[in-house]
């Protein structure tokens, strides 16, 4: 039966695409920019759509299905058996037309905005806890240096440390410890001085109860 399948490798600039009439040929092979990529496909027929799950393929993908053509997302780590020989943007596409004759390769449901929205919250979450980690780990190693055997811990562990540093240890940079309480009321008493608000040298007791001073 004749029914056209056209695979896409997805690129961030040039896009290849391989159409394939009937199983096991392909018939046509394109590189199309992205401002193009779109036209070429609303002024198709309506096919049959393969790329890989890989970035950005959701988005193109509903791009795609408003235009009426139906599309398959397939796993990359499946369809890299398939290319043959050295691996470029052509043999990529034809690759996806292989693998999509594979019955047994499950498609990848395409996301829709709020799935990927919820996606992109839990990647910036899990990539800020790596950040965390491993400043606290080179905290660990550079106390360690110092004599400061620290064990493994949570991270609110280690606010109440920094904040019992009160006054420098035998062994501890003077810079590390934090300011003691008598120097922080009286920087936050020349910050209130110095206020925008204000303006005259004598403070009224009205003011100085507002803003706590």
């Amino acid at each position: 039966m004749k029914h056209t399948t056209i695979a896409v490798d997805i690129a961030k600039s040039v896009f290849e695409i391989a159409v394939s009439t009937y199983l096991g040929r392909v018939d046509e092979c394109q590189r199309l920019s992205r401002s193009s990529f779109v036209k070429f496909f609303a002024l198709r027929e309506p096919a049959t759509v393969v790329m890989e799950a890989c970035g950005s393929a959701p988005h193109w993908g509903r791009k795609l299905r408003q235009l009426g053509h139906t599309v398959v997302l397939l796993p990359p780590q499946y369809v890299r058996p398939y290319v043959r020989r050295n691996k470029t943007d052509r043999t990529d596409a034809k690759a996806l037309l292989e693998a999509y004759r594979n019955a047994e390769i499950e498609p990848v449901p395409i996301k829709s905005v709020e799935q990927q929205q919820v996606a992109a919250l839990h990647r910036l979450r899990s990539g800020w806890l790596a950040t965390r980690t491993a400043r606290l780990n080179s905290l660990r190693g550079i106390l360690r240096e110092l004599g400061w055997f620290i064990p493994w811990a949570r991270a609110r562990w280690y606010r109440r440390c920094t904040l019992s540093w009160r006054t420098p240890t035998r062994g501890f940079p003077r810079r590390c410890v934090p300011r003691s309480s008598k120097r922080a009321r009286r920087s936050v008493s020349s910050r209130h001085a110095c206020a925008p608000w204000n303006f005259s040298s004598k403070r009224s007791p009205s003011r100085c109860r507002r803003f706590g001073v």
